[in-house]
């Protein structure tokens, strides 16, 4: 059996209104970061990637809960669960690497993560400070088992993805 968990997913969680996550937010950002009583990501995206302080406080309100949250779902699921944890900041918070059994990094070209970005709607300058906060492809190739080029297609992401899975993780499903 296998089953997927993705970070981002469970920051939105965490972050809904009455969730613990959504109130700590709002008592340290206060109501700035609300719109029409939810927290708008976008806001507080603008906040954070262009103060890293703000980030850092960010950060010890909700991977705290994620973590909580994730450790919940992998409890509740069978043993022997070849588990896919999605986690797009991984590298920045390396000392988490040493939980898994195996590390692949999904890599972009900066040019292409800069036009993908503009594409989704965001000012050059938000993408610089997002990316500033970010660490470097080498990093993350350092902390990574396995790499997989994503400067195409969608299409062929899950071709490469399908491929990966295919020669490292199903023959561990069949034992």
């Amino acid at each position: 059996m296998s089953a997927h968990i993705s970070a981002d997913q469970l920051s939105r969680e965490i972050l809904e209104r009455g969730e613990e996550g959504y109130n700590q937010v709002i008592a340290h950002f206060g109501d700035e970061v609300l719109s029409s009583g939810a927290i708008d990501r976008q806001k507080l995206a603008e906040i954070v990637f262009n103060d890293s302080a703000k980030r850092e406080s960010l950060e010890k309100i909700t991977h705290p809960l994620i973590d909580q949250r994730f450790k919940e779902i992998r409890k509740s699921l069978p043993e022997n669960t070849v588990l896919v944890y999605e986690i797009p900041l991984l590298a920045e918070n390396s000392k988490r690497a040493i939980e898994f059994d195996l590390i692949l990094s999904i890599e972009t070209a900066e040019e292409t993560r800069f036009q993908r970005l503009t594409e989704r709607g965001l000012h050059p300058h938000q993408i610089r400070g997002r990316m500033a906060a970010q660490s470097s492809d080498e990093e993350r190739k350092a902390l990574a088992h396995h790499v997989i080029e994503n400067n195409g297609d969608r299409e062929a992401l899950l071709s490469s993805l399908e491929q990966w899975w295919a020669e490292f993780i199903a023959p561990k499903l069949l034992n």
